[in-house]
């Protein structure tokens, strides 16, 4: 259980940092009229868990692989309750209703979207191969 708990640990925290890192720089790069990071950040989520969980099916993975990465790393770097809290501040910070529903809509649509591209994806280098 231990190891268990450290893959997670270790995995939740590399994700975090990810997170930030890319967060930042897309908040410098686009600003923050919109929650671009986040949206870009859980649409990628979306697709690397996709991809990852399609591969890991088909290849067998050890446990301890979908523990680092898809428990860990993903669920450190997915910023889902981000998500939803700035689609509140959008509202609260001058009733910008529009632009939240454009951020929940967008980020549903975009993250499915991107997670069925991962399946795809995934079937693709897969293919031939047993």
């Amino acid at each position: 259980m231990l190891t268990r708990c450290l893959l997670v640990g270790i995995g939740g925290f590399s994700g975090s940092i990810v997170r930030y890192l890319v967060g930042g720089w897309v908040q410098q790069r686009w600003g923050t009229a919109f929650p671009y990071g986040t949206f870009l950040i859980n649409v990628t989520g979306s697709f690397i868990l996709a991809l990852f969980g399609t591969l890991s099916l088909r290849f067998g993975w050890a446990d301890g692989w979908r523990l680092f990465f898809a428990v860990g790393v993903l669920g450190g770097y997915t910023t889902f309750s981000s998500f939803e809290w700035e689609s509140i501040q959008l509202v609260e910070q001058g009733s910008r209703w529009t632009t939240a529903w454009i951020n929940l809509g967008g980020s549903v649509i975009a993250g499915f979207a991107a997670a069925y591209m991962g399946v795809v994806t995934a079937r693709i280098l897969m293919h031939g191969r047993q």
